[in-house]
């Protein structure tokens, strides 16, 4: 493995046009979820200009015969996720109270659903629940950053959040919601030593200067969250186009599901494709995901291995993973086998049984959106909690 390199990771802002849909995607999730926690939700988001289109399956059983329309307002739901997001400026096309709504929103498939649904498999008492999808998940942790995370993408995360923080706090009102971020990071033997440069790029009223958006981004946003001893001799690059006025939705179509490396690891993780946003538990695009990350991260933090990648499997309909695979890349204090081992005896892998862990059929999944759904202080969001350290230890001894 090469120790001295450089390794870019990007984040995204609220008011990016995919992240406005991975918004919209999550808090009709959200709303599904607190109407009954059994919700099957699959909600694809398409925005481009003033237009907003929702497609996709969703059952709530609670409902019975009523129509979903009945117990869900979901205009309000989709207007108030643009709205928190910032989209409220009469100078943007994209406005939360102007937006034009398409709903083509169905019933989740029955072949779909008798996979996926908890049933009793021959011979046995107790109902188990599938699958929803065939597909290959990762998990990921390392101990370069406090949170377990790699730093390039924590590091460009910690820009977008505070942009975003200044944003909304009104101290800066020529900010716009639409932003990228990305951060380079030199490694020697293997860690991470100082940031090589830095691009931000935000969108803002066409009454701000070049110059006055380069100052404060580095002075009030870089500076402020980037260790000063990483930033020697780091190259800063703001707005490289020289003007971003037209931005979001109005500039760009948008998509849910189009940022899976943001909302992961950076690229220094592996992705098994599958998007998160939207999607319920049963969907083990998202929940293994999660699941995958709790493990991984619990192995790093019981010192098991210093940078720790989980893979495994399913197919549609089976409660079981066909297959579970650990890779401490050289760095494990155990050979990777013997971590397996011990990952098996303390973790269930099944659907049913990552939902019950994770205590996943909750409304929490708005909160997992933007800037990362890893490596976040947030009790909710329980795959981050670091409670297997003790059992992991026993099971491997």
């Amino acid at each position: 493995m090469k120790k001295d390199f450089i390794f870019s990771s990007e984040s995204v802002g609220e008011g990016h046009p995919d992240k406005v849909c991975d918004t919209i995607s999550d808090a009709v999730l959200d709303a599904c979820l607190r109407v009954d926690p059994r919700s099957r939700v699959a909600c694809e988001t398409f925005a481009k200009s003033n237009i907003v289109v929702v497609g996709g399956e969703i059952t709530i059983p609670k409902i019975g015969s009523k129509s979903m329309d009945e117990v869900i307002n979901l205009g309000t739901v989709i207007r108030d996720a643009v709205r928190s997001i910032g989209y409220t400026h009469d100078d943007d096309v994209f406005h939360a109270d102007k937006i034009f709504i398409n709903n083509y929103l169905t019933t989740q498939s029955p072949d779909i659903a008798q996979g996926v649904d908890a049933k009793k498999a021959a011979g046995k008492e107790t109902a188990e629940q599938g699958a929803g999808d065939q597909g290959i998940m990762f998990g990921y942790a390392c101990n370069e950053t406090p949170e377990l995370m790699p730093a390039p993408i924590m590091f460009a995360h910690r820009l977008g959040r505070e942009l975003t923080r200044i944003r909304k706090s009104g101290k800066a009102p020529w900010l716009r919601p639409d932003a990228k971020s990305q951060v380079s990071v030199e490694y020697k033997d293997g860690k991470p030593v100082r940031v090589v440069n830095v691009v931000i790029s935000t969108q803002h009223a066409a009454s701000a200067t070049h110059s006055q958006i380069k100052k404060f981004c580095i002075e009030q946003v870089i500076k402020k969250v980037i260790p000063a001893q990483m930033l020697k001799g780091a190259e800063f690059l703001i707005n490289p186009t020289g003007k971003f006025v037209v931005g979001g939705p109005q500039g760009d179509s948008g998509l849910t599901g189009r940022k899976i490396i943001v909302d992961t690891y950076g690229g220094m993780g592996r992705h098994g494709g599958g998007a998160f946003s939207g999607k319920d538990p049963s969907k083990v695009d998202r929940s293994a995901a999660y699941m995958g990350r709790w493990v991984a991260k619990n192995i790093v933090a019981a010192g098991l291995a210093a940078r720790c990648e989980l893979q495994f499997a399913y197919a549609i309909g089976h409660p079981k993973p066909v297959s579970v695979h650990v890779d401490t890349f050289g760095t494990g204090n155990y050979d990777d086998e013997q971590i397996l081992k011990a990952v098996l005896k303390t973790f269930s892998f099944k659907p049913a049984d990552i939902v019950k862990q994770l205590d996943l059929l909750r409304p929490i999944y708005s909160k997992t959106t933007n800037y990362g759904h890893f490596g976040k202080a947030d009790e909710d969001l329980t795959w981050e909690q670091v409670n297997k350290v003790a059992a992991l230890k026993k099971a491997i001894k």
